[in-house]
């Protein structure tokens, strides 16, 4: 097991030094400049060019980048926030999502389940049918449209939530953007646990069990669950890194400064930061990296199998 976590940690961390370093060279030969929107005088942007570094070679600009992040620093902004340190800024609006993302993971993760395991306990019933519709409208219908939804009903109509985000209110302000971008997962997770549950209550070795006496709690506990889980954990992973870093739309509509909205305003802005875009590309990718790993460990304790597949290859 140590030998096959070493592995994957390894895999990780290669695969996210590749994509800062595609990300850091991208947005260095991207066309336009960040002073471009500023009123400074072409010497006046020459300078500031050699105080950040601009006209070093880009393979030079990216040590000095790599000694940054290292040091545990983003840098300073070049727009935004009059160009303050990125990390104090990040931070918070990292906890700001990452707070509500929780609350969406856990509350998405427990009705998806309920309903994908009721519907396939209730196969060709009206329960089956009723939990169908719900994970299609999931789909079809966007998160952001749902919130709008939920606020002119409960704090409009009904003045039972905030309209906006209140930090000092946090659990009234959290419902309905958690529940908002809970929707999609509530869904998707829905249909995979019902899909599976079908498969594996199929298989011949759950028919064998209920041909022992196995049934009810019992049989899905000990046979069914753990046998779809792994695929189930596949689809979860990614949402719990989209419900994490948050939702563009959703936080703008709620007002809440989380790492969506700031994606909005590094991107949208006066003029483009290309500090915060980097900074936020790398934080993204090394927290989907991070939820892929901890897929991976998952894999190797839910299935022994893997672990011995693995020793086969890398």
């Amino acid at each position: 097991m140590t030998k096959y976590i070493t592995k994957r940690i390894f895999m990780s961390a290669l695969t996210l030094f590749i994509i800062i370093f595609v990300l850091f060279v991208l947005i260095r030969i991207m066309p336009g400049d960040p002073f471009s929107v500023e009123r400074m005088s072409a010497e006046m942007i020459l300078q500031k060019r050699e105080e950040l570094g601009l006209n070093k070679p880009i393979l030079v600009q990216f040590v000095d980048y790599l000694s940054l992040l290292a040091s545990g620093s983003f840098g300073n902004g070049t727009s935004l926030y009059n160009g303050a340190p990125i990390k104090p800024i990040l931070t918070t609006c990292l906890m700001n999502s990452f707070k509500i993302g929780v609350l969406s993971i856990l509350f998405g993760t427990a009705v998806g389940l309920t309903i994908g395991i009721v519907a396939a306990l209730n196969r060709g019933k009206f329960l089956d049918g009723l939990c169908t519709l719900v994970s299609i409208l999931g789909v079809c219908i966007p998160s952001y449209v749902f919130m709008i939804f939920l606020q002119y009903t409960f704090a409009y109509k009904i003045p039972f939530f905030p309209y906006f985000f209140d930090p000092s209110k946090f659990l009234t302000s959290a419902v309905m953007p958690a529940m908002s971008l809970s929707l999609f997962a509530i869904s998707t997770i829905a249909r995979f646990t019902r899909n599976e549950m079908l498969e594996v209550l199929n298989s011949d070795y759950v028919k064998l069990a209920e041909a022992k006496g196995l049934y009810g709690f019992e049989l899905i506990r000990k046979h069914v669950l753990r046998n779809a889980l792994i695929p189930i954990v596949t689809v979860i992973a990614p949402l719990v890194v989209d419900l994490l870093t948050g939702a563009m739309v959703i936080e703008k509509i709620y007002g809440i400064n989380g790492v969506g909205k700031l994606m909005v305003d590094a991107i949208a802005g006066q003029g483009v930061d290309y500090n915060y875009v980097l900074a936020l590309g790398i934080v993204f990718s090394a927290l989907y990296i991070g939820a892929m790993l901890v897929l991976d460990i998952l894999y190797g304790i839910i299935d022994p199998r893997i672990r011995l597949t693995a020793k086969e290859g890398f």
